[in-house]
């Protein structure tokens, strides 16, 4: 857990650090071998950072004949009073340009190791870190659990038992009792299939726990047509309880589309509407007891991205508030995939307001800090949403930043994406995370697979 540093306090002294020499209070100096006793070794200084998404490769974006599709008609969603806007898939752009390169791909050459950011011993203070000198490793050896104690008694049915030693109780803190060893929390990895979408959520290499959480599920539609919901939210590191802003989330829209679309609610209405449940769930972790924010001024409200699709036998909706991602895959790769989601970030409103163009966006530290989020400090809420009507079957992709930083291009995702995703959804998002992972799992990974069309109730993996 980390915590705010502390105002450095001179510790009374029993004993010369030197020589151990015994002291009496107040002496300055040691009477044996001289040794300052003022002297106070500086703490090493504190320079939290705050991560951001990478910086993006480019690539081509898809040619303008890749598909003509018919628009569906869709009620107005936003405040303004003015109709939403309907896309072509390949009327958003593919792919970003950005200024760093990308953590490796499998079957490219690998990138040249990064420099250690600092010495395990500090000379000036001979303090000792914890951290070794070549970074964090890729994975940390476990200690083997102590064996159950002679007669240890069988826990009773419904006792949650430790993974290790599988004889100790586990306490409401998470460790177990016998061994001592933390159990690993249910979020750090999670897959779901429901009937024909799928999901998997991964807590990934580097963050100690996962903020990333989603919502799968289906339904039907009045005239009996059925409908595939995806929900993917992306807690934001630097706000305050992010696990717990990206589960209230995806919950509150997904629980809202489930209800709107049996009543006959367009699709596109149904997911600005769940957007607006989304943010209300979110801005009500905000609230708290009158003047407990006074102890705890540093903290800030809890906050995260959303992106959603809703797939119906003829129609694909996307929803999405920050820089959380949808991609198009059309399944026989005739056509070129595209992504179907704008990013809420400062390089995107460069671009868009004519001040940059798209090289001095992305070569700018601010790239990609994230212009919109759901949360109760956020800037005014703005959903986007966007209906597609393709010509052809394909897949919908669903996905944090923790999997396009290591596919950004939409036709890099596609060579990924297996070509039997349509009919295995969850092996194909258990692909994507694991491409994710071996490129270096730096952010937690969330991958939706939904079909297009939506298949009739029961059709699921093969």
């Amino acid at each position: 857990m980390s915590q705010m540093p502390q105002p450095s306090q001179r510790t009374a002294l029993s004993r010369c650090p030197s020589c151990e020499e015994p002291l009496e209070s107040g002496d300055r100096f040691c009477g044996a071998c001289g040794y300052d006793l003022s002297a106070v070794p500086p703490l090493p200084g504190d320079s939290p950072t705050l991560t951001l998404s990478g910086a993006l490769a480019s690539a081509p974006h898809p040619p303008p004949e890749a598909a003509s599709v018919d628009w569906p008609h869709a009620p107005e969603t936003s405040g303004s009073g003015k109709p939403a806007p309907v896309h072509l898939a390949t009327d958003l752009p593919g792919t970003d340009s950005g200024g760093t390169a990308l953590p490796p791909v499998p079957g490219r050459p690998p990138m040249p190791g990064l420099p250690p950011t600092g010495s395990p011993v500090s000379p000036a203070t001979g303090v000792r870190f914890d951290r070794p000198a070549g970074g964090e490793p890729d994975e940390y050896p476990l200690q083997a659990p102590a064996p159950p104690p002679a007669g240890t008694a069988t826990p009773p049915a419904g006792t949650k038992v430790c993974v290790a030693c599988r004889a100790g109780r586990v306490d409401n803190d998470g460790y177990c009792e016998n061994c001592g060893h933390a159990q690993p929390r249910e979020r750090d990895h999670m897959e779901d299939e429901v009937g024909p979408l799928a999901a998997v959520t991964d807590r990934g290499l580097r963050h100690h726990r996962n903020e990333d959480a989603y919502a799968i599920s289906h339904t039907t539609l009045p005239d009996r047509a059925p409908a595939l919901v995806a929900i993917v939210c992306d807690g934001v590191s630097s706000a305050t309880r992010p696990d717990e802003a990206s589960l209230a989330a995806s919950r509150a829209a997904g629980d809202s589309l489930m209800a709107a679309l049996p009543q006959g609610t367009h699709p596109q209405q149904a997911m600005h509407d769940a957007i607006i449940a989304a943010s209300h769930a979110v801005n009500a972790l905000a609230d708290e007891p009158g003047g407990a924010r006074e102890h705890t001024p540093h903290q800030n409200s809890p906050a995260c991205t959303l992106v959603g699709s809703v797939v119906t036998p003829t129609l694909l909706v996307v929803g999405w508030v920050g820089d959380s991602r949808a991609y198009w895959v059309p399944l026989d790769r005739s056509t070129a995939p595209a992504r179907l989601t704008e990013d809420d970030s400062w390089a995107a409103q460069m671009v868009a307001a004519g001040l940059m163009n798209e090289a001095e966006a992305y070569a700018d530290e601010r790239a990609h800090a994230i212009t919109g989020w759901l949360g109760a400090d956020a800037y005014e809420l703005e959903p986007h949403t966007a209906s597609f009507k393709p010509d052809r079957p394909g897949v919908v992709v669903v996905c944090t930043d923790g999997l396009w930083n290591y596919a950004e291009a939409a036709d890099e995702l596609a060579e990924i994406l297996p070509p039997d995703a349509a009919s295995r959804p969850l092996h194909a998002a258990r692909v994507l995370v694991g491409h994710a992972l071996d490129g270096g799992g730096h952010d937690n990974v969330t991958v939706a697979v939904v079909p297009f069309p939506a298949p009739s109730q029961g059709a699921g993996s093969a």
